[in-house]
Order: C-alpha cells, then sequence, then structure tokens
C-alpha cells in the first residue's frame, strides 16, 4: 500500500487512508513528538532512562526515531520498515541520514525479531498500514520472539489501536510472553493503548519521579513529555496501589 503525504497548517501527516493518521511532523519543530500515543511511547525512560540500543519496528513519518536520535546521544537505534514506499518517504519527513547511531532498513520486522542477531535494551513496536496492524506483528509467537530478542532487564514497548476487534486478545498475548509484567496507558482520545512491557524486573519495583527521568533531556523536551508521563505515572499506580516512585 502506497502511503501519501497531507499537508497542513503547520505540519504534515503521513496516512494511508484519508481517515487515519499514521504520523505528523510539525514544521517549526520537525523532531518534537506531535501525537500523544508516540509521547507515551517514550514512558519506558521512566524504567530505563539510557537504554544503549532501540530496535524500532515501523517507521512511518519517522517520530520516535528522530525524538531518539536527538535526545539519546548515547544509544544506537536500528528501525525496520517494511513498506518501500514509506522508506521513500524518509527525506520529505526529514529523518536522519544513517551514521553511526542510527541505521534505517528496508526489512520485514516480524522475521528480523526471530532470526539470530543482536539483542536490544528497547524494541518498540509502531507498525501499520491500510487495514491497521499487520497479523504478524501481534501474533503470540511474535510477542514471545520480543522477550527473546530483548537482552536482560530490557523493554518492549507496543503502540496498538484500542478499537480493534482483537485488542484484548492482544494484550493477553504480551501478558503471556512477558510473564504478566505489563502494563497499559490508554491515550486521552481513547484511540490508542501504549503496552510496556518489561522483561527481568518488575514494573512495581521501580519507577522513576518526573525530577528524575527529565535529567538528561532539554527542558523544551520535558516540557513536551511531561503530560504524557502523568498520564503513565497515574496508570502504573493505579496498576500498583502499593508502589510509590521513587524520589
Amino acid at each position: 500500500m502506497r502511503p501519501f503525504v497531507r499537508h497542513d497548517e503547520g505540519g504534515k501527516a503521513l496516512q494511508f487512508s484519508i481517515h487515519e493518521i499514521q504520523s505528523r511532523t510539525l514544521l517549526a519543530d520537525p523532531s518534537a513528538l506531535d501525537l500523544e500515543y508516540s509521547r507515551l511511547m517514550m514512558g519506558f525512560l521512566l524504567w530505563l532512562p539510557a537504554p544503549r540500543s532501540i530496535l524500532m519496528l515501523g517507521l512511518g513519518g519517522g517520530s520516535l526515531a528522530k525524538f531518539c536520535h536527538r535526545h539519546l546521544p548515547g544509544t544506537r537505534i536500528r528501525v525496520v520498515e517494511i513498506n518501500p514506499h514509506v522508506l521513500a518517504l524518509r527525506d520529505e519527513f526529514q529523518v536522519p541520514r544513517d551514521d553511526a547511531r542510527l541505521a534505517v532498513l528496508l526489512g520485514d520486522g516480524a522475521m528480523h525479531v526471530r532470526e539470530p542477531g543482536p539483542g536490544c535494551d528497547l524494541l518498540m513496536v509502531d507498525g501499520f498500514d491500510y487495514d491497521g496492524q499487520p497479523a504478524a506483528l501481534c501474533s503470540q509467537a511474535f510477542y514471545d520472539d520480543c522477550f527473546e530478542r530483548l537482552d536482560a532487564a530490557g523493554m518492549l514497548v507496543v503502540n496498538l489501536h484500542r478499537h480493534e476487534a482483537e485488542h484484548a486478545l492482544v494484550l493477553d498475548r504480551i501478558g503471556r510472553s512477558f510473564h504478566d509484567e505489563t502494563l497499559v496507558v490508554d491515550s486521552s482520545d481513547g484511540a490508542n493503548s501504549v503496552v510496556l512491557a518489561a522483561k527481568g524486573f518488575a514494573l512495581a519495583r521501580r519507577s522513576r519521579s518526573m525530577r528524575q527521568w527529565s535529567r538528561g533531556l532539554d527542558p523544551l523536551a520535558a516540557a513536551q513529555l511531561q503530560p504524557a508521563f502523568s498520564r503513565v505515572q497515574a496508570a502504573w499506580r493505579a496498576a500498583t496501589p502499593s508502589a510509590r516512585p521513587s524520589r
């Protein structure tokens, strides 16, 4: 399926249909995370503030890749995108050129995770097409492969459409693969669910205060993430009422 670019006042969006935005870039700040779900996905910083390596499945307009490349200077980022037409829009959305820290590859994300390869601290899954999330990116086998591909004490972050028919089933699959070490955070408009899943540690055991996670980020980036991170922490407290953020 060939995506198209839709321009509006202040930004441009990558879309597969007129009804749904896959990714949106602000003209004034191309590295900013304009859509709430993408800011919620950065909630991993509350547990993993300095990942050494990130594997992303799905490039879209490159919002997450651009933000992480700019604001996590010590992190190596590998992005796997299956759609060559999406990759062809890389320059349109000002995704940085490959360098020592960033590599963007054409390939099947599910196969990439299944095949032998280097582990990673963080695996981010944000892969959609015209019909929604491909079956290969939400099967039990896929989430099992994600668990195995992560290094010890790594994390998986998944963006899901909340109103998909198999939403509850997919949440159950992630829980099975990650031994129920999962946290679900819904976007404020109810359209997306972001799932954070931990390998090798209990999500309830540690979470960072707002002051701690923002260390190392420039003030504008921290201010951009703060409302979403407040939402992540609220979901975390609701799921683990006996836990409290570290101070």
